[in-house]
């Protein structure tokens, strides 16, 4: 198995174990000293046991559902959606790794917003998608 193989093989368990509150499995992914951050609101959590942490004291119920998984190298990016208590929010999800390890996450997050009429006669729905007002797929 190549690294590339490896390392996509490592991300769907990472999200597997997201899915089904599996933290240990969930966090395996991280390196020790590992660094999470959200841009958005400016927070960077240090160390797998601090990433870990503030997952863990989430109160929605939470559940993933990922769309894509591309990269290669040490770079790979994560598009998904993650439902918090019933409501889908978009994120994005790029990883850097070193010696198969996640050793840098950027997570951003988006919620979904109605599309411009302006656009309606340039726009197509995604595929598995409408444009308004069903945004986003059903999770879980």
């Amino acid at each position: 198995m190549d690294s590339d193989t490896r390392t996509r093989a490592a991300i769907e368990e990472h999200w597997r174990a997201s899915e089904e509150g599996d933290d240990e499995a969930e966090h395996a992914i991280y390196a020790a000293d590992a660094i999470l951050d959200y841009p958005q609101s400016g927070e960077r959590f240090r160390g797998r046991a601090t990433i870990s942490a503030q997952r863990g004291g989430h109160p929605a119920d939470r559940h993933f559902t990922v769309r894509r998984i591309v990269g290669g190298g040490d770079v790979w990016v994560s598009e998904c959606v993650i439902t918090y208590d019933g409501v889908p929010t978009c994120s994005v999800s790029i990883m850097q790794f070193a010696d198969g390890q996640v050793v840098h996450e950027t997570q951003y997050f988006a919620e979904a917003f109605d599309a411009p009429a302006a656009r309606s006669a340039l726009a197509e729905p995604m595929p598995g998608r409408g444009i308004t007002p069903d945004r986003l797929p059903p999770a879980g």
